[in-house]
């Protein structure tokens, strides 16, 4: 991937100037509303002109709280083309919210008060913030679409845009993602080349724009002169209806949204003949589901591996898996684009192929730091390198294999052996009577921990725990063996599409009463 080497200070007049070119071209599908290229540069353009009549100018921290909206991707080119640094407020509890924006410190807040109203003035009271806009009429602050307007000139571009996100905090305080204009320009200079490379492409969303993967599939689509259809939250008919009403070419989501299109009976009635690419990432897909959507919907899916740090790290190509390599349904693919990647020991220390430890990747995807939080950008950013946090080892061919979070690794056993959930959970998910497996670490008062699934399974299932058990066992040895499999109708997710392995540990404290130990 060539990165720019001299990045000019604004990325969106070029983004307008593609808009502007596409111009009667369809660039979003938002329920009975269809935007062309024309209309959508349009909108950032009213939107800019609103906010500098407003005051707002380069550097400024604006909050955003909103759903996926056409308004709300207007607002986020029209912050940027300010040169302001936009702050993407997650979906969770008021008091999580609220911490994030104390740590951010925004100069104001735009919300969306067809989904937001209530959020919008609930963090305005909490933050005790005055300067307050709504994206249509709302029951607070300034309606930013009827605000007075202020013509741009070239110095109101001049500054360099940036973007906080927020972690999804299932380690505890939400972390302050901050990406600058480098990001930008990379995803900007990487979708310009996919223009005139084929059929146009059409592609369905319904991820959350408050998360920065998804944020860059949608603006890369754009620069690229493709179609976003847009949704606010998945619905399995409604993904099926859409691929098949919008001759949908490609989509992109978590990994349980793939096990839901997987099991649904609408699968194999739905005209699927324009789909070309389905993109998997969030968590890691277990090999015996890779298996079955390759089977089943054809060699289009891809496994995407990235984080809120590093949007994009490894990508695995359909065309990948061949009858002669099928340890690759356990990998996540190699290093993408410029990005490179290192296993290293706890001293730092770069480990050969085949062994395991701690995944450090770099290149231009990578966030600048934490915003306001320089000790844990100095743990986390070393000499240009980035500790993910992940475990995992890379074989010769630069194919990255994953077995958990650090935080996760579960030390039991007479030898205080380092096991990880990735290959159990790969053993659980591979029998035909499981749908999804999640494993944690819990106290345990002869070892300190010990392993622990929990187990979703499929329909008519007639497994039982002791068979799974005995499963790990033999696939595994007995000191990967959960102690106990529990049975449970879902997974609780966080963020993108993350099973909250926190939650399902503090289920078990709850129910049992055990003490969560010194570990942890």
């Amino acid at each position: 991937m060539h990165t720019p080497t001299a990045v000019p200070t604004n990325y969106v007049p070029q983004a307008l100037a593609l808009f502007d070119r596409y111009g009667p071209a369809e660039a979003i599908v938002y329920a009975d509303r269809r935007l062309t290229y024309t209309e959508l540069g349009d909108g950032i353009r009213q939107l800019a002109e609103a906010l500098r009549g407003q005051g707002f100018r380069a550097g400024q921290a604006v909050a955003v709280v909103a759903n996926n909206h056409p308004d709300v991707v207007m607002l986020h080119f029209a912050l940027h083309l300010l040169g302001c640094r936009s702050v993407w407020v997650a979906h969770a509890p008021l008091e999580h919210q609220l911490d994030f924006l104390r740590q951010a410190r925004p100069d104001a807040l735009v919300y969306d008060p067809r989904t937001h109203a209530e959020a919008g003035a609930g963090l305005a009271g909490g933050t005790g913030l005055t300067a307050v806009f709504s994206l249509g009429p709302g029951p607070l602050g300034t309606d930013l679409w009827q605000a007075p307007r202020r013509a741009l000139d070239p110095a109101d571009v001049t500054g360099e845009p940036s973007s906080v996100f927020q972690t999804s905090g299932t380690t505890g305080r939400p972390k302050l993602v901050h990406h600058r204009n480098l990001l930008f320009h990379t995803i900007l200079d990487l979708a310009t080349r996919w223009v005139g490379a084929g059929r146009p492409t059409r592609h369905l969303y319904y991820g959350v724009f408050w998360h920065v993967s998804s944020q860059l599939g949608v603006m890369g689509m754009l620069f690229a002169g493709g179609t976003q259809v847009m949704c606010d939250s998945f619905d399995v008919a409604r993904f099926y209806a859409l691929v098949e009403r919008e001759r949908i070419t490609s989509t992109n989501g978590a990994t349980p949204r793939l096990y839901e299109m997987l099991d649904s009976p609408l699968l194999d009635r739905t005209d699927l003949s324009t789909l070309q690419m389905i993109s998997v990432g969030g968590s890691t897909v277990a090999p015996a589901r890779l298996a079955e959507s390759l089977r089943r919907f054809g060699p289009i899916v891809r496994v995407a591996y990235g984080m809120s740090e590093a949007p994009l790290i490894t990508e695995l190509n359909a065309d990948e898996h061949t009858p002669d390599r099928p340890h690759l349904l356990r990998s996540c693919g190699r290093a993408y684009g410029d990005m490179r990647i290192a296993i290293r020991d706890d001293t730092g220390r770069d480990l050969p192929a085949g062994e395991h430890g701690q995944v450090w990747i770099s290149g231009s995807l990578v966030m600048a730091g934490y915003w306001g939080q320089p000790e844990l950008t100095a743990g986390t950013l070393v000499d240009g390198w980035l500790r993910t946090g992940d475990t995992g080892h890379l074989d010769e061919d630069g194919y990255l294999y994953l077995v958990g979070r650090e935080q996760d690794r579960i030390i039991t056993g007479p030898g205080a052996t380092n096991v990880y959930p990735g290959p159990i959970e790969d053993v659980l998910t591979a029998h035909p009577d499981v749908h999804d497996a999640a494993v944690v670490a819990v106290p345990d008062d002869a070892y300190g921990e010990a392993v622990y699934a929990f187990v979703v399974p499929g329909p008519g299932a007639t497994v039982t725990p002791g068979q799974l058990r005995d499963l790990v066992t033999e696939r595994l040895n007995a000191i990967w063996t959960p102690r106990e499999v529990e049975f449970v109708d879902a997974l609780p997710t966080i963020g993108y599409g993350k099973v909250d392995k926190r939650k399902l540990r503090d289920r078990y404290l709850a129910r049992t009463g055990a003490a969560a130990g010194p570990h942890r």
